[in-house]
């Protein structure tokens, strides 16, 4: 919901995405090819920017320590990212800046989550998400085997519902970064960030008490 969310107040301010790189992909190639070059560099900037942050994400993720630190503290750093974006559109500053900030976040937060259970997942490329449930609904309907089904419930309707969901959530997280970034302009952001923190609290409270059940 937080990806969709960010990428559609990005796609109202700035004309780009910050989460879907094949569709500035797409962009940047249809403008070059119109021999517009400064538009093709715009549609540009958040490819390498969304790449850093993956890659920025992914050694967080293997030199972080323990799993639940790692996803409260990708979440904590992309709230704060939020933030920066939003002092920026509040003072003016150049949009490239609010562009970059962006897009490293949402690189940083695609890392922070990536299987659900046995199923591999993405939170900003619905593409794929989308190609995985159609082959899981196809292979549902064969009764095909599971690969590395963690129990009964585990079928292969159960990671198309999931996947399902997913969009779902992205879709709605869409409508509403649209809805309140014409109301609320440069603030739309912090509702995420806000969420964000929140997360990330939880997830720090979760550990801290699965520790303590533990220790017990």
């Amino acid at each position: 919901m937080i990806a969709g969310y960010v990428d559609s107040y990005a796609l109202l301010k700035f004309g780009v995405y910050v989460s879907f790189m094949t569709g500035n992909t797409t962009s940047a190639g249809a403008f070059a090819g119109q021999h517009n070059l400064r538009e093709a560099g715009h549609s540009l900037l958040p490819i390498p920017c969304f790449v850093l942050g993956i890659l920025l994400g992914t050694l967080l993720a293997r030199n972080g320590g323990r799993r639940e630190h790692g996803l409260a503290r990708v979440s904590a750093l992309v709230a704060a990212m939020l933030g920066i974006a939003t002092v920026a559109a509040y003072f003016a500053w150049p949009e490239w800046l609010g562009v970059v900030v962006l897009s490293v976040a949402m690189g940083l937060m695609n890392t922070s989550i990536v299987r659900v259970g046995a199923q591999a997942v993405s939170l900003g490329f619905m593409t794929g998400d989308l190609n995985s449930m159609a082959q899981h609904l196809a292979l549902g309907m064969e009764r095909a085997p599971v690969p590395e089904a963690l129990g009964n419930w585990d079928t292969h309707w159960w990671r198309a519902g999931l996947l399902a969901g997913l969009w779902t959530t992205f879709l709605c997280g869409a409508v509403l970064g649209a809805v309140l970034a014409l109301r609320y302009a440069y603030w739309t952001l912090l509702v995420a960030a806000g969420m964000l923190l929140i997360l990330s609290a939880a997830e720090r409270w979760s550990a801290a008490a699965s520790a303590a059940d533990f220790d017990t």
